[in-house]
């Protein structure tokens, strides 16, 4: 089993990723979709959060070694990036979406320096863009960004055509052709379902309309 398949598989084992083509899920930006993932869910599994977390660290220490430091997003992706940044032994920052209306007024929380090479923990990226938001207040700050590793990765064109104009090196542990190509093996969903969420997948803002 390749490793995006078992996180994948672990996934659907805490109920973090639902497939529901027949009802669609409505996503806060009124896309309709066959797919909900919330990554959340696997904090409160010890054990399918621990093997996440070493695959992210995994991840991070084979392809980026020359990391100094790694930036969560908030909030989804904070504690994924304590996480590995503990087990890495690597300093720690978190991104907000926006700077705070109070006290320092920061965006950026946590000691860091300039030059310093980030790594940014996502839990779950689907157009790229609020990924590349924090992406670019980062940079705006003097760091420098040399890559973005998320837990899952919807797999839409836009976001690759979106880390690519940023030179933004990006990996996702599981992607969504992976966890369709996982369910038709284990006949979870049928053929004619398969093509269905291949579909969403290529159109998704025009999908279910």
């Amino acid at each position: 089993m390749t490793n995006k398949k078992a996180i994948a598989e672990k996934l659907l084992q805490v109920n973090a990723v639902k497939l529901s083509p027949e009802k669609p899920f409505t996503w806060a930006s009124g896309w309709k979709s066959p797919i909900y993932c919330d990554n959340r869910k696997v904090l409160s599994f010890p054990f399918v959060r621990d093997f996440i977390k070493s695959e992210l660290c995994n991840v991070i220490f084979s392809e980026y070694p020359d990391a100094d430091a790694i930036a969560g997003v908030a909030t989804a992706g904070i504690a994924w990036g304590v996480m590995a940044a503990d087990q890495l032994k690597l300093p720690y920052i978190y991104v907000r979406p926006k700077p705070k209306e109070h006290g320092l007024g920061n965006q950026i929380e946590g000691h860091y320096m300039a030059g310093q090479k980030i790594v940014v923990i996502e839990d779950l990226v689907s157009t790229g863009k609020s990924s590349l938001q924090v992406v670019e207040v980062l940079k705006a700050a003097g760091l420098e960004v040399v890559a973005l590793v998320s837990i899952f990765n919807y797999g839409f064109e836009v976001a690759k055509e979106a880390f690519a104009k940023a030179e933004v090196s990006f990996i996702a542990l599981s992607d969504y052709s992976t966890l369709i190509g996982l369910g038709v093996e284990k006949g979870t969903i049928t053929k004619e379902t398969e093509a269905l969420l291949l579909e969403w997948s290529k159109s998704p803002a025009e999908w279910g309309s």
